[in-house]
């Protein structure tokens, strides 16, 4: 392997036991065609098939890939970030494994970066993807651009070009909930976007089914943002308002006698609907509290088992 490459290609890897051979050939040509130095990291997230020997086989085939197998499941976005903690390019490139993302528009993205950008994302503009993956992410888009103030282009996702310095500030955020899209706009720099071809999947599926993105969704928006705390609180106090607009007209109804029986119906649907605000508003905040004792525990984001390479 280059001992200190131009360019790192960074990979999660899950179940691609079929196409990782072809993902390694294909990010070659592309390296080839820029001729700078460059090492391959893939990642295997625990992958149940035969992911990890196929990797294994090509490390040792080829000095440029480093495989890297954690030591459990730790999803897509950890896995990312135990690649770039191994990376030594001076530009870091992260991109799937299933070749939607294609490796010869990394050429686009380096060209682009030359310009004077320390980010570059890949933007597909036509996205072949399933109609429920592209509704799915179309809604995780504007839920979290919603809950977090700010805005999340459900076209960009992990591929990108990434200056090392923007790397290391990725790095060095210390939440326990790993979301790398968000970390890359956290972290700002000078960034922009460029068009891609987005290409169907070469094998599989994905596995992001549509209640892992909601818990995707629902993890990472409770970790970065504490609007639904600020909802509910505005809520509450509106609630308490009408509550107190209710109550002056009961009271003036009764004292021109025209309450006669007291309504047991009103009664009952106001202890459930109350209670119903107050049980949720209490299960919200246990969850950030759950969250804050997640973080204290600081315990490792991934872990890994074994490197090749």
């Amino acid at each position: 392997m280059t001992t200190n490459p131009k360019i790192s290609i960074v990979s999660p890897v899950y179940r691609a036991e079929n196409i990782v051979e072809k993902l390694v050939a294909e990010i070659q040509k592309a390296m080839q065609l820029m001729q700078v130095s460059y090492e391959i990291i893939l990642v295997d997230d625990r992958s149940p098939d035969n992911s990890w020997e196929k990797m294994k086989e090509i490390s040792k085939q080829n000095l440029n890939v480093k495989s890297i197998r954690l030591s459990r499941n730790f999803g897509q976005h950890p896995a990312i970030i135990a690649g770039l903690s191994k990376a030594q390019g001076e530009w870091v490139v992260v991109m799937d494994c299933d070749l939607q993302d294609q490796p010869k528009e990394i050429i686009k993205l380096y060209q682009k970066a030359q310009e004077g950008y320390q980010v570059v994302l890949a933007k597909r503009v036509q996205r072949h993807d399933t109609f429920l993956k592209k509704l799915s992410s179309k809604v995780f888009s504007k839920a979290y651009s919603f809950f977090t103030d700010t805005t999340y282009d459900n076209e960009v996702a992990n591929f990108g070009i990434y200056n090392k310095k923007v790397v290391q500030s990725i790095l060095n955020i210390g939440d326990t909930i790993k979301f790398f899209p968000l970390f890359v706009k956290y972290v700002g720099y000078h960034s922009t976007s460029i068009e891609v071809e987005h290409a169907n999947r070469e094998s599989g599926t994905t596995s992001y089914s549509f209640s892992k993105l909601l818990s995707l969704a629902f993890n990472t928006i409770i970790s970065f943002s504490n609007k639904p705390l600020k909802l509910f609180v505005k809520f509450g106090m509106l609630v308490s308002f009408l509550s107190f607009l209710v109550g002056c007209y009961y009271i003036y109804e009764a004292i021109n006698h025209k309450i006669a029986v007291l309504g047991f119906t009103s009664i009952i649907v106001s202890i459930w609907f109350l209670s119903g605000i107050i049980i949720t508003t209490i299960g919200i905040t246990g969850i950030y509290i759950g969250k804050i004792f997640d973080q204290t525990k600081n315990r490792p984001v991934f872990i890994i088992d074994e490197i090749h390479g």
